[in-house]
């Protein structure tokens, strides 16, 4: 199911002791258009900008079950932030295969064909994504960033098959907190991706639900994502969740052939 992905403007990482720029090496214009990356570490801390272009739609629901724990076939605990519909959600571990597995998800949703040399280009994309992925979670603090991925709660093995990923990113950009009475954080949900095979399943869902309980625990009021405005799809996914439309990219991007996004807000009141 075709879909587009939300744009992440900016997200926050600490830990970069300098101000550099830094160009990822890419092999082939798709993945140069796709992917760039702008580090500062001023009082902002180290961003980074991603850019891709499919997101996946699903149905929402009101149901939720949170922090419920698993075990694997090894004894190791797993909390899932939300465990729905046959589907967990739990942190990325940081461990090689499941990191790979993560990022292949994430290359599957988001690459798209090219006309020569598809097979040499996708490996390259695989490759850069993966490279990506592993920089983030090198360098990113524990309580600013988080990967989310999505599994069957119903099986109990070492390593399942992830079948869902999105990233969680503390972020403070000024067009965003115009739009947040009082705050000066929020997280900023980007990098949806969904197996093909396993679309329209709910996936989706309890992807943003596990958003939600990670606000709760991080003790953010606010959520920020965006998506393309022509993406009917993915609005109304979010919409469903509770997300709502505050601003819009500006008209003359039309003009230079660019997809117009929105800006779409949810906020959760906690009880102390």
């Amino acid at each position: 199911m075709a879909s587009t992905l939300s744009l992440s403007p900016k997200p926050p990482i600490p830990l970069i002791s300098h101000r550099t720029q830094f160009k990822p090496q890419n092999f082939y214009p798709l993945t140069r258009s796709l992917i760039s990356f702008d580090y500062d570490s001023d009082k902002n801390g180290f961003q980074t900008q991603l850019s891709r272009r499919k997101q996946v739609c699903c149905v929402s629901t009101t149901k939720q079950e949170v922090g419920v724990v698993g075990k694997s076939d090894k004894g190791r605990e797993i909390e899932y932030l939300v465990r729905e519909f046959g589907w967990g959600v739990r942190k990325l571990y940081r461990v090689g295969e499941e990191v790979r597995m993560a990022a292949y998800v994430q290359a599957e949703a988001f690459y798209e064909p090219m006309a020569f040399f598809n097979d040499v280009f996708c490996e390259f994309f695989k490759a850069e994504v993966l490279s990506d992925l592993m920089f983030r979670m090198r360098n990113s603090a524990s309580d600013r960033y988080a990967c989310l991925v999505a599994e069957s709660g119903n099986e109990s093995t070492a390593l399942q098959e992830l079948v869902g990923i999105v990233d969680v990113t503390v972020q403070r950009d000024e067009d965003v907190l115009v739009h947040l009475s009082g705050a000066e954080e929020y997280l900023y949900v980007s990098g949806i991706a969904v197996l093909k095979k396993f679309r329209r399943q709910k996936v989706g869902t309890v992807l943003l639900k596990a958003c939600d309980a990670l606000s709760r625990q991080w003790r953010y009021n606010f959520l920020a994502l965006r998506a393309y405005e022509d993406d009917l799809g993915a609005r109304r996914l979010y919409s469903s969740a509770g997300y709502n439309v505050v601003s819009r990219d500006p008209l003359w991007m039309t003009w230079f052939g660019m997809r117009r996004r929105v800006l779409m807000i949810k906020q959760n009141n906690f009880q102390d």
